[in-house]
């Protein structure tokens, strides 16, 4: 299991989370949200993979933000972006994450057009922004998950969702979860990450074996 801690912001913030070592740190490039992303980012471990979540942009804007912050993946988060745009930007080498918003239901078929152009899919709560809406959705869902493309799971996972978590995990419809996304019920404000909250969730994964402990 991976950690992918999103929408961080705060450069200070940046380098405490860094120093989590997760997997990946997510930055969003999209004006109308509180975690918008308009400063340089600090130098972070290599290990880190540096992922740019952008809301129905364009391919040149994504191209000049991973350029100009020497990005390693895109998350496509709008919701309107074509298996076209997938595929353009696997050509530049990047990781490439296409998300889909679920409820208490959701139709897999939409998948299909994405299955050979993105690297990786992200299951979010559907709610009134984009993302960081600070609430689970339905995870039954993935019993009927038809693909065998990887996934990262997101939505109002918190501390107090560890219990519900660890049950998840054990499921088989769990086996393609790879990746916990990380963001708003970690938050002191919004971008600005608690530390320790982090560290002990990370912890508790490590004690139920699902991450190494390598801190």
């Amino acid at each position: 299991m991976k950690l992918k801690v999103c929408g961080m912001k705060n450069e200070n913030n940046i380098l405490d989370v860094a120093d989590l070592k997760p997997d990946y740190m997510g930055f969003i490039f999209y004006e109308k949200s509180s975690r918008h992303f308009n400063s340089v980012i600090p130098e972070i471990s290599e290990d880190i993979s540096k992922i740019g979540v952008f809301v129905n942009a364009t391919f040149d804007f994504i191209r000049g933000k991973v350029e100009k912050h020497n990005l390693q993946g895109v998350q496509l988060h709008g919701g309107d972006e074509t298996p076209e745009l997938c595929e353009r930007l696997k050509a530049l080498d990047l990781t490439v994450i296409k998300v889909f918003s679920v409820k208490n239901q959701f139709d897999f078929k939409v998948l299909e057009p994405f299955e050979d152009v993105c690297d990786y899919y992200l299951f979010d709560t559907k709610g009134k922004e984009p993302g960081g809406n600070g609430y689970t959705f339905n995870w039954n869902v993935f019993k009927k998950y038809p693909s065998i493309k990887p996934f990262f799971l997101s939505g109002g996972i918190g501390p107090n969702e560890m219990e519900a978590l660890l049950l998840f995990l054990k499921r088989p419809e769990s086996d393609l979860c790879c990746t916990l996304d990380l963001n708003s019920k970690f938050e002191t404000a919004a971008g600005l990450k608690d530390y320790t909250k982090l560290k002990d969730f990370r912890k508790k994964l490590v004690e139920a074996n699902y991450i190494k402990e390598d801190l």
